[in-house]
């Protein structure tokens, strides 16, 4: 049932959306350019571009609010955590770098300024262009094409096999962990929103030792099914989900490319990898 769900899901999400036609080892070059790029440059304007792209590359898949529920909500608090941390560790860390101190509240160490502020909304954007990537990619992406682009791009096929395996073994282990839940409810062992939180996450530990378990059983069976086929014999194999690039791809990497030159040109233009909006 939870193998025919997730079919059913992945058939929905990809029936007629162009992401989908296009080949892995785009959407690899895609996603990892545009991640370094962005990650690298500061300048508000140029995220704020990646920003749209991603959401146009998010929206083009048509994905499910329950496929990126939990994901998204685990990103958030890991971001607002992060956003918060930056600004303990160090209030001052804006200042120091554009040069200037506008002081909008505080004084002494936990001052807060304008230009630590600008610094925490191009931090924020760097999560907010990358995550919609993201989800485009993994939900969009099937694990065999994944590993066919990422041996194309010069990564090793074992490396890259490795990856796929991982991938396809998560609804598995999700699989096992709601089955093994269910038969610790059977015994009576309280896992609902009747019980406490601290409850909840005690006994939830307690299914791990099994699920780590049955996890290496099937690690086992396919490690030992891979010796008897020979893998890794031979410095190079064919891909079955190997895809040959389309118009699509070509325009899609030709974009990739001019947002790349366009954020290397900017880091002449603010001198540096800063906008500096206060000078």
């Amino acid at each position: 049932m939870v193998n025919q769900q997730l079919s059913y899901d992945v058939g929905e999400t990809q029936r007629g959306r162009w992401v989908t036609r296009l080949t892995g080892m785009t959407k690899i070059l895609v996603l990892l350019s545009l991640s370094v790029i962005g990650m690298v440059s500061y300048d508000t304007w140029y995220l704020l571009a990646l920003t749209v792209f991603a959401i146009l590359f998010y929206q083009s898949a048509h994905l499910k609010w329950h496929q990126v529920r939990g994901l998204l909500y685990a990103i958030a608090a890991f971001t607002a955590l992060n956003l918060v941390l930056v600004y303990v560790f160090n209030p001052a860390y804006g200042s120091q770098i554009y040069g200037s101190s506008h002081v909008i509240i505080g004084q002494g160490f936990f001052v807060v300024t304008w230009e630590e502020l600008f610094y925490l909304l191009n931090m924020l954007l760097k999560y907010v262009f990358i995550v919609p990537l993201i989800f485009a990619f993994l939900f969009t992406t099937n694990p065999s094409e994944l590993a066919a682009g990422m041996n194309r791009i010069g990564f090793s096929y074992k490396i890259s096999y490795a990856v796929e395996l991982s991938l396809r073994y998560i609804p598995d282990v999700i699989r096992d962990f709601k089955q093994i839940s269910l038969a610790q409810q059977a015994r009576g062992l309280e896992m609902s929103k009747k019980a406490g939180m601290w409850q909840r996450l005690k006994r939830s530990s307690q299914i791990l030792i099994p699920l780590v378990f049955s996890s290496m059983d099937k690690i086992e069976v396919t490690t030992r099914a891979m010796k008897l086929r020979r893998f890794g014999t031979n410095k190079r194999r064919t891909w079955y989900m190997t895809q040959k690039f389309g118009k699509l791809d070509y325009l899609v990497l030709t974009a990739t490319l001019l947002f790349i030159l366009i954020g290397v040109g900017l880091f002449w233009v603010d001198g540096g990898r800063f906008y500096n909006p206060f000078k």
